[in-house]
């Protein structure tokens, strides 16, 4: 759901003050009960005139209470995000009742029911759910911005970043290249988060994601990180007890390792099927790590990524000019985090070091680099 304001001013002030309204009648400034007996004002600037009824009507219901608690919008927006009062309270560090409290709190002052509990699906925001939830995310970058902006440098350069990334490359690659982001900014703390499982920037599981496919849509700023190449691989052993392997015709009577077609979470990844339509693929996995340990057993050939197998010298390429796939990584985050300092210190970094191996990733030499 898109909302139509996108602007947000910030202004301290220590009493409540009236409700201001606009042109046309409708609340201007809604105010945050931040912490200590300090409010926070935020003036909400709407550039769409013809916004639709429901987001108008929802902007009335906030901004006639003159006050919202941000402290039960945090609870709101980890209910909206999880799905789960126990998995919100794990997120905020508190006990199932809190959130349960919290969440009662904002839907009386509210006046509506804001979530429906659903035995398969955990809990399902209602209409005004819905409604709220992009204001609330709006507010909680705002505050973020604020407090980077507020707070100064020290702060700035200090916090959470999670990031979602594809298996192999965030196992041999990336997590190798954070020692020296860590070292440089050591009041950064990460979680590095494996794909396959899908990943919802939307809900904040993660800040910045590193994937095989751009995202069609969505408010995302993103770029191409880098290609990288896969190439054939197997063990020696293997090349000694099988028959030879000169030219792609030759596959035929070999054996793979490769993912289960059906389960694998990008089209990106369904090489297979153009290598060899009919390939015997003696194992099949979703994971490309187990892919990786399961050539290394001598059994079956794989295509893996060079940044993966080619610093490995038990591994040996197989038709390295006929068989050489090429596929690329995207970097993306939320428009509203990119402002942040440590989202921004990341991936700033994230892009130097793939530039900074473009010619490993791509399989031309087999030895990483790091920053120094």
């Amino acid at each position: 759901m898109r909302h139509s304001f996108q602007r947000f001013s910030l202004q301290q002030t220590t009493h409540p003050q009236p409700v201001q309204k606009d042109e046309r009648g409708l609340p201007a400034v809604l105010f945050l009960n931040w912490s200590g007996g300090v409010l926070w004002s935020i003036d909400v600037q709407t550039s769409n005139k013809n916004a639709d009824k429901s987001r108008v009507n929802m902007q009335k219901n906030i901004t006639s209470l003159g006050l919202l608690n941000w402290d039960d919008l945090k609870f709101f927006l980890e209910v909206a995000r999880t799905r789960k009062v126990s998995s919100a309270a794990r997120r905020l560090g508190v006990d199932y009742t809190t959130v349960s409290r919290r969440i009662n709190s904002l839907e009386t002052s509210l006046g509506t029911l804001l979530f429906e509990k659903s035995r398969n699906n955990g809990f399902i925001m209602t209409a005004e759910g819905q409604r709220l939830l992009g204001y609330a995310e709006s507010i909680e970058s705002t505050l973020h911005m604020a407090c980077e902006q507020v707070s100064g440098s020290s702060v700035a350069l200090s916090g959470h970043v999670r990031m979602g990334c594809t298996e192999g490359f965030g196992s041999f690659f990336i997590t190798p290249q954070l020692s020296h982001f860590l070292d440089s900014y050591p009041s950064i703390s990460l979680d590095i988060l494996p794909l396959p499982h899908f990943i919802s920037l939307s809900k904040r599981e993660a800040d910045i994601v590193i994937a095989l496919e751009r995202p069609e849509h969505g408010p995302y700023v993103c770029c191409k990180l880098c290609d990288y190449s896969l190439r054939l691989y197997a063990t020696q052993a293997y090349l000694d007890n099988h028959s030879p392997i000169e030219h792609k015709a030759d596959l035929s009577e070999h054996v793979f390792i490769s993912y289960v077609d059906d389960l694998a979470f990008s089209s990106e990844l369904l090489y297979m099927s153009n290598l060899l339509p009919n390939a015997q693929a003696q194992l099949r996995s979703t994971s490309v790590i187990a892919q990786y340990t399961a050539a290394l057993q001598g059994r079956a050939l794989a295509i893996l990524p060079c940044f993966l197998a080619a610093q490995d010298p038990r591994l040996l390429p197989v038709l390295r000019e006929e068989v050489n796939i090429t596929r690329q990584f995207w970097m993306y985050c939320r428009e509203d985090l990119r402002k942040l300092k440590r989202i921004t210190l990341l991936w700033d970094y994230i892009r130097e070091v793939t530039e900074l191996n473009k010619g490993f990733l791509l399989g031309e030499n087999r030895a990483i680099r790091f920053l120094q």
